[in-house]
């Protein structure tokens, strides 16, 4: 399906970052994995997508900085024939009532979780636009739909990356390049499996479905996006919350 393809999928270490990578290698993308942390966590990713077959680089980066993205983009270039897809999945929380967040907090979130995107964005579009079938998926939230207490920075954040994915798809389509994003709702990662039981309990209730969703199905939407079945759709936000934010 994505054969001959090379994919750069940001915060790809882990959860759901770690999902899209190794199912955008089953379906034979090559990928450039983007690692803030764990080089060693990185680097498994990557041997797990090589025994798939995908030629697989990591690349550490943080991508709330202008000149170390656009140096790690540079190097992604030099490095595969062709830049196809790009998933902006890293993301951050620092999670506090607006009454006590700093402004360091605030602006890391939004550092990372928006001027990431952008910064990715920004420096692959050329290269996007000279693939046959440029595609950007960018991870937002269901918190930037309908807000969340205690995430003002984190819903500004993803609230703002809906916004740049409906304005790169207006910009970017005459060159064949489409762009989407995916909102996932509470999904069973390392992380949500450290919550308190009391917000787990909220979170069966208050989704229809009556469950957290798999990074597998977050990350089988993003591989959906990344394909040609997926060539008529741009600008669009798909929502994979089992319902919560109907």
């Amino acid at each position: 399906m994505l054969n001959g393809k090379t994919a750069v999928v940001t915060g790809a270490s882990r959860g759901i970052g770690k999902a899209i990578s190794l199912c955008l290698a089953r379906a034979g993308a090559d990928l450039a994995l983007i690692y803030a942390g764990s080089k060693e966590a990185a680097e498994g990713v990557c041997k797990e997508a090589k025994k798939l077959g995908a030629k697989a680089i990591s690349y550490q980066c943080n991508v709330a900085d202008w000149s170390q993205s656009k140096a790690v983009c540079d190097a992604i270039t030099q490095d595969f024939s062709t830049v196809d897809i790009l998933v902006n999945n890293a993301g951050a929380t620092q999670d506090n009532l607006i009454v006590r967040m700093s402004e360091e907090d605030f602006d890391a979130v939004i550092g990372v979780n928006l001027k990431g995107a952008f910064n990715f964005t920004r420096h692959l579009a050329r290269a996007l636009m000279k693939s046959s079938s440029g595609r950007i998926i960018n991870i937002t939230s269901v918190s930037g739909l309908m807000g969340n207490p205690g995430q003002a920075n984190y819903s500004a954040a993803k609230a703002g990356v809906i916004g740049l994915t409906k304005t790169v798809a207006k910009e970017l389509a005459a060159r064949g390049v489409t762009c989407n994003a995916v909102a996932p709702g509470f999904i069973q990662t390392d992380m949500t499996a450290s919550l308190p039981q009391a917000v787990k309990d909220y979170a069966h209730t208050a989704t229809p479905l009556r469950r957290m969703g798999s990074a597998d199905e977050v990350a089988e939407t993003v591989a959906f996006l990344a394909s040609s079945q997926s060539s008529y759709i741009t600008g669009e936000v798909i929502r994979v919350d089992g319902g919560l934010c109907m």
